[in-house]
């Protein structure tokens, strides 16, 4: 259960808030939370983001505090959204440190980071997360079909709190993938009216030989 007054809580301690009195934002922020703060549920809106992204940074911290971000990525649909509290994917095999893992271990509480570039946007998720070992009919639920990686583990992430950021000083940026889609059909676009006029151009030379 959320101990905090306000969802928005895990992020703004007593101090931050003092720091935003300091700084002048503190009451535009207490507003947010009189509307009842930050939401902590998964909206559609959200689980449509969520599942379109192939890209996640997941941050832990271990039990004496010191953070990590570990970067996850995969095809879209990779990050499952299971209910309205909870994110799973497949952990796939990689360099077998296992820092997430442990800091999971010590210190359950976890945070999300998720960034579109093409549309600007941003989403921050707080929460705990956990890892499932063996267990294959999960597994398998949250493996991505066709996709060469090989599965270590699944990681469940239960959300706590969310928040979506403005789109400033996000640099806008386009996957391989798109771009090179978008080229093929400007391609195919050009061949098609350069087809157009040279058979115009054929249609015209032959009646001016009339």
């Amino acid at each position: 259960m959320n101990a905090h007054a306000f969802t928005s809580d895990v992020a703004f301690t007593p101090t931050v808030k003092a720091i935003q009195a300091r700084k002048g934002s503190r009451q535009s922020y207490a507003r947010v939370e009189e509307r009842g703060g930050w939401q902590s549920a998964i909206t559609p809106d959200l689980a449509a983001f969520i599942e379109v992204q192939t890209s996640v940074f997941l941050s832990t911290a271990n039990g004496d505090g010191q953070p990590y971000i570990q970067h996850r990525g995969g095809p879209a649909g990779f990050l499952k959204v299971l209910d309205e509290k909870t994110i799973g994917f497949a952990d796939f095999s990689g360099n077998k440190q296992f820092v997430t893992q442990g800091n999971l271990a010590d210190n359950p509480r976890a945070f999300l980071f998720l960034i579109d570039y093409m549309m600007r946007q941003r989403i921050k998720i707080w929460g705990t997360a956990r890892v499932v070992e063996n267990d294959a009919g999960l597994t398998a639920r949250l493996m991505p079909p066709d996709y060469k990686a090989r599965p270590e583990q699944v990681i469940l992430f239960t959300v706590s709190a969310w928040d979506a950021n403005c789109p400033q000083h996000i640099p806008q940026r386009f996957e391989a993938a798109d771009v090179a889609a978008a080229l093929g059909e400007r391609d195919r676009r050009i061949q098609d009216l350069e087809q157009e006029v040279a058979r115009l151009k054929g249609v015209s030379g032959a009646g001016a030989k009339q």
